[in-house]
């Protein structure tokens, strides 16, 4: 493979053609992961840019560890090492033989797409944007900006796992109701969040009722998570 027959530098990292060594530009990336949030762009898509560029410098990190790990042995890798490698995730940059389970899985034509949640849909590394069952954000108490894994069969039938949970906080807010859009909010610290239907019919809620939300910490976000209801009458 190409990454095996490049120059590489005294800590053993692929150089380029033009003399920059791979940590300089993953140095690059992570000034371009700052860039973003200082960019004129809307507060909920610079997080979800960020988090995406966030994971890309992460497996590249990965997949330099993993070159550094496997350069002095390049010639007899343990067997052991491609079961570690697969738990690093690194899907980029083939640099062992795939065991027979990512073999099968490769033949059944299973891929594996991640991305950011983003209050409705994942939008995935690949710049596209999958839906996410409504049932399962519910339930999952998924927050905008966790990181999502999607599987995708052979046959067409998504599974989803949530990978890389955003730092949370707990507020308590006001159920709402908006007419014309048909949409639920929760009315907190004089701001409002949207939350999924489903989990307002879950608890059997209603207009009026305090909701407990979950939202990301350290990041605007337009969506919240439904973790309980506190009802303003009981149900008879």
């Amino acid at each position: 493979m190409e990454w095996l027959t490049e120059e590489i530098d005294q800590e053993g990292r692929p150089v380029s053609a033009d003399g920059v060594a791979t940590k300089e530009k993953t140095d690059r990336l992570d000034a371009l992961v700052e860039a973003v949030v200082r960019t004129d762009v809307a507060p909920s898509k610079a997080a979800t840019l960020r988090a995406i560029l966030k994971n890309v410098r992460d497996s590249i990190d990965n997949a330099l560890k993993l070159l550094d790990d496997t350069a002095p042995e390049a010639k007899s890798a343990p067997a052991g090492l491609v079961q570690e490698a697969q738990t690093w995730n690194v899907t980029a940059i083939p640099l062992v033989p795939p065991s027979q389970n990512a073999a099968d899985a490769f033949a059944s034509g299973d891929r594996v797409v991640e991305g950011v949640f983003d209050g409705q849909e994942m939008v995935g590394d690949d710049g596209k944007s999958y839906a996410v069952p409504p049932n399962y954000a519910s339930k999952s108490k998924l927050v905008e900006g966790d990181m999502l894994k999607l599987t995708i069969g052979g046959r067409g039938n998504f599974i989803y796992k949530q990978i890389g949970p955003i730092e949370r906080q707990r507020l308590i807010g006001s159920l709402a109701f908006d007419q014309e859009t048909s949409q639920f909010l929760v009315v907190a610290g004089g701001r409002s969040w949207k939350v999924i239907k489903a989990s307002v019919t879950y608890y059997k809620a209603e207009a009026g009722d305090e909701a407990v939300i979950l939202v990301p910490k350290n990041a605007p976000s337009k969506w919240a998570a439904v973790e309980n209801i506190i009802r303003k009458k009981p149900q008879i």
